[in-house]
């Protein structure tokens, strides 16, 4: 599974978990069983317990440290308050400050050109701008953002 459709997923998983209150192995299950079934746009995947274990790494990862993470994203939204934002921006922005703090494996850089193509997929017009534009500065005070966090 390439990493984008599982950012994806994870993004949907999350936003799922916060609409209907449902468990993070039920929504990703789900999630990937419709990608996988629908194939509308060629999503080929070849491993399904695979892929079913990173995107549930992302997701219970994201939503395990959900409180921090969003304290720290206040502090980047000018004008904005967390519960203000769009629930599908909120998740992907929780995703990508997950993986530039926490995973080793992903650089910051990547985590906020992935964040700003997922928020185009799935949010408004404006959504990869507004990603962008929060994502854009924390990434430059990583080191900051990684002594509050971690």
């Amino acid at each position: 599974m390439k990493r984008r459709l599982a950012r994806e997923i994870a993004v949907q998983s999350l936003y799922q978990m916060e609409m209907n209150e449902v468990e993070a192995v039920e929504a990703v299950r789900m999630l990937i069983t419709e990608a996988t079934g629908e194939n509308e746009s060629e999503v080929e995947i070849k491993n399904v317990d695979q892929a079913e274990e990173f995107v549930l790494e992302l997701v219970n990862g994201t939503w395990s440290h959900k409180v921090e993470i969003d304290r720290v994203l206040s502090d980047y939204l000018k004008g904005w308050q967390i519960s203000r934002l769009s629930k599908v921006d909120r998740q992907v922005l929780r995703l990508a400050v997950y993986e530039m703090v926490y995973r080793e494996d992903v650089p910051g850089k990547v985590a906020v050109n992935e964040a700003i193509e997922v928020a185009k997929h799935f949010g408004t017009g404006e959504s990869g701008k507004f990603v962008n534009g929060v994502l854009g500065k924390m990434v430059h005070e990583i080191d900051q953002v990684k002594e509050k966090l971690l």
